[in-house]
């Protein structure tokens, strides 16, 4: 089946405000005899219906078409459209973008501020008339600095503007020496149980100030601040209480003459393209077009009168993200402008020479748009900088306890890089409590003292009314020293948590226990096999390698006590060479092991009977203990050059101290579990190829299965070990070794125990010799 198109579910007055302020704009535009004379603009208007997938199916239609049928079969000829006005998300715009950008289609948003979307290399025809989040956020760090606030709380939505946003702020107050007393992400699902674990936090914290940066839709469930300060749901009377004396940075509010009577001249037709202006109709009023006769529905006549509402679409006191539509759609215009002044052999391309406006290429009016430079009508400058970032001019605003709205105190600038225009963040000393429209302070100024002991958060004189009697350490901040957290009054500096992997932790006595569990069953096998060791079963398969093997075997359980306890200098030297060391003694007495088995399997064939002389005793030892010397020396060589120390580790929880052994040299730890790879895939290998030796000689079966035990776990150890944080992953390693352990001793010996133990009648030579003829 086709699948069904979406439809949107609401319909938003201030988008469609804005939408319109574009129509406007190019209307302008085209009754302007100075601006693109000869030149009419055209547009096409889609509803992202706040979903990504209608969003990029609506940017891929404006920029292919929407024909079905293609009738130039070599593609010339200008695009649809030559730019894209919008999209209004930062998420949205980063998915757009990146596919527009591989055609070099610009894209003005009004509204996305994402500070990744700055990044020319992924979105190189991407621009935008509002400024990116990251001269906002040093916007909000220099009230910060200038009012003292050094110890705030942050809140952000859980999208791309709030988590970048976050993640700005976090560095730029620690620059200037704040603190950041607690960080949470607000949730989109409106998660009560979530939303009151972080009233709770707020409300128990020692901060003062909360910093936010968020839509109105994931602050309302919470409603503590804000971080757009225009949004006028949050006006209500309830919540005066909570969001009075807030300050806010906003988007540059500007002023667009004849835009009102444009609105308000808006008329329903029947055009089945403009299908947007019936369906805003019909929210409008509460009536319907079509009402095919049924009763108690009101029926939209299209006479209705817009100057008798009041919507947010007629609101035209805070044009702000609709001033930006303004901007963007006379930045595209002014490009276009340009673009056609080029004199001939004087163009900026190749070969000096201009654009075709008749075939115009996306990227060349990137080139123009990237140089754009012009003032509106209300005075502002647009122009964009080399990451297409606009100007960044805000709005900082007060809300007013005693006052239902809030008032603009003062418009500031903040330089962008590379620019020389712009204006530093200043305040005068009572500007966030002066009336901006009538130009005086305000009539009421309390000056009460506060109680001993507690003093005003306040700055350079400010009035006293305008914050509460706090703490003499609630605004400002002393960071603690490095081993000291501060305590949950936040006035006072304890020692942090240290953390390691001890005996008396559960996981410690659990690993604890399973090494010395693993060390008594070797010591039991090694008693079977000296107590049997004249019997066929513990001679044919090599006595001498198999005691070394079980002795090495203990060693391995032994040496895990060494990576539990507190790290010390010397634990932390020798826990790697111990295990280093005994683990090369284990594979190297299992390949010999192997080697040996297929020596003997050779020699009792009439071509291979001096095979076994390469193979003696002597030779046994030789080849296990050389084997062993090269991992004694890598050990020797990784200690004295970058030996492993313990040190104090906070990165992984600010409040805690993982205590922890640093290896000191990568390479060096590397090297050591490289050569003990190579020595188990080499005997994996060995014991592999002789699998299907005759019965009597299937040692190189249970070798094969233990190697591959050992194998996997190793294999797997790796990721393990780099994904985990602290003690945890000391316990990693610890169950490497532990787990390796038990499969070659349980894969080895357990065979031979079995038979020895629980069936002696098959440990006679006879018994042997016989099973093997018999399978012959």
């Amino acid at each position: 089946m086709v699948p069904k198109l979406p439809h949107c579910e609401l319909f938003y007055m201030t988008s469609f405000q804005q939408a319109l302020t574009m129509v406007f704009a190019i209307n302008e535009i085209n009754n302007n005899p100075n601006l693109l004379p000869n030149i009419t603009l055209g547009y096409r208007i889609y509803d992202n219906c706040l979903r990504l997938g209608v969003a990029f199916r609506g940017a891929t239609a404006l920029v292919s078409g929407t024909e079905e049928s293609i009738s130039d079969l070599n593609c010339k000829g200008p695009p649809p459209v030559i730019g894209i006005i919008g999209d209004p998300g930062s998420t949205h715009s980063i998915a757009i973008s990146s596919v527009l950008g591989l055609f070099r289609l610009p894209m003005i948003s009004y509204y996305a501020t994402c500070s990744c979307l700055s990044d020319r290399k992924k979105y190189p025809s991407f621009f935008r008339t509002i400024p990116s989040d990251a001269f906002q956020v040093r916007a909000m760090v220099q009230i910060l600095k200038h009012f003292g606030w050094t110890w705030v709380g942050l809140l952000y939505s859980d999208d791309d503007y709030g988590i970048n946003a976050g993640q700005s702020f976090h560095q730029d107050v620690q620059e200037f020496g704040g603190c950041v007393a607690f960080s949470e992400i607000l949730p989109n699902d409106n998660n009560q149980k979530e939303i009151q674990r972080i009233v709770g936090i707020i409300q128990g914290s020692t901060a003062k100030v909360v910093v936010v940066f968020s839509t109105s839709s994931y602050l309302l469930p919470v409603v503590d601040e804000m971080a757009w300060a225009t949004s006028p749901v949050l006006l209500a009377p309830q919540f005066k209480s909570v969001l009075g004396g807030t300050l806010g940075i906003a988007i540059r509010r500007g002023e667009i003459q004849g835009l009102g009577n444009f609105l308000l001249g808006l008329r329903p037709d029947n055009n089945s393209q403009n299908n947007l202006v019936r369906i805003f109709w019909e929210n409008m009023f509460g009536c319907n077009f079509d009402t095919g006769g049924r009763e108690g529905e009101k029926t939209c006549s299209g006479q209705e009168v817009l100057s008798s509402t009041n919507t947010p679409y007629t609101d035209l006191s805070e044009l702000r993200a609709s001033y930006n539509v303004y901007k963007a759609v006379y930045a595209l215009a002014h490009a276009v402008h340009d673009l056609m002044q080029c004199e001939k052999w004087r163009g900026p391309f190749s070969g000096n020479s201009c654009a075709d406006i008749s075939n115009l290429k996306p990227w060349q009016l990137v080139h123009y748009l990237q140089k754009v430079n012009f003032t509106t009508g209300f005075g502002d400058q647009v122009s964009f900088d080399k990451n297409g970032d606009a100007l960044a001019i805000y709005d900082v605003l007060n809300w007013q306890l005693s006052s239902d709205e809030a008032i603009i105190v003062r418009t500031v600038g903040v330089v962008n890089e590379g620019s020389t225009t712009g204006k530093v963040l200043t305040l005068d000393k009572d500007a966030i409590y002066w009336n901006y429209e009538t130009n005086k302070p305000p009539q009421s100024v309390c000056s009460e003292s506060c109680p001993p002991g507690t003093r005003r958060a306040t700055k350079k004189g400010l009035p006293v009314c305008c914050f509460d009697c706090l703490p003499c350490d609630a605004t400002e901040c002393k960071a603690c020293p490095n081993d000291f957290w501060s305590n949950q009054e936040k006035d006072h500096c304890i020692p942090k948590e240290v953390q390691f992997l001890s005996y008396e932790d559960p996981l410690g006595i659990s690993l604890t226990t399973a090494s010395l569990l693993g060390t008594c069953i070797c010591a039991i096998v090694i008693f079977i096999f000296a107590h049997y060791c004249k019997t066929p079963v513990v001679r044919s398969n090599n006595s001498e390698l198999s005691f070394l093997l079980l002795l090495s075997l203990k060693l391995c359980f032994l040496c895990v006590l060494l990576f539990i306890g507190q790290p010390q200098l010397w634990t932390c030297q020798l826990r790697h060479a111990v295990f280093g060391i005994s683990f090369v003694l284990c594979i190297s007495s299992i390949l010999v092991k192997t080697m040996v088995v297929i020596a003997v399997f050779k020699s009792s064939r009439p071509e291979g009977k001096g095979a076994i002389k390469w193979f003696g005793a002597a030779q046994q030892r030789g080849t296990v203990l050389v084997l062993t010397a090269l991992q004694v020396v890598i050990c020797a060589v990784w200690l004295s050059t970058a030996s492993p120390t313990p040190q104090k580790n906070s990165q992984y929880i600010r409040s805690i101290i993982v205590y922890e052994c640093a290896i000191g040299s990568v390479a060096g730890f590397s090297l050591l579990l490289g050569y003990i790879g190579l020595l188990a895939a080499v005997s994996f290998l060995l014991a592999f190829l002789a699998r299907n030796l005759p019965d009597n000689f299937n040692e190189a079966k249970f070798i094969t299965f233990s190697m591959l035990i050992f194998c996997a776990v190793w294999i797997a150890f790796v990721p393990a070990y780099v994904s985990s944080p602290g003690k945890y992953a000391v316990a990693v390693e610890i169950f490497a070794i532990l787990a390796s352990s038990f499969g070659l001793l349980v894969a080895i010996f357990a065979p031979k125990c079995y038979i020895i133990i629980l069936h002696p009648e098959r440990n006679t030579k006879k018994a042997i010799m016989g099973r093997g003829t018999q399978n012959k």
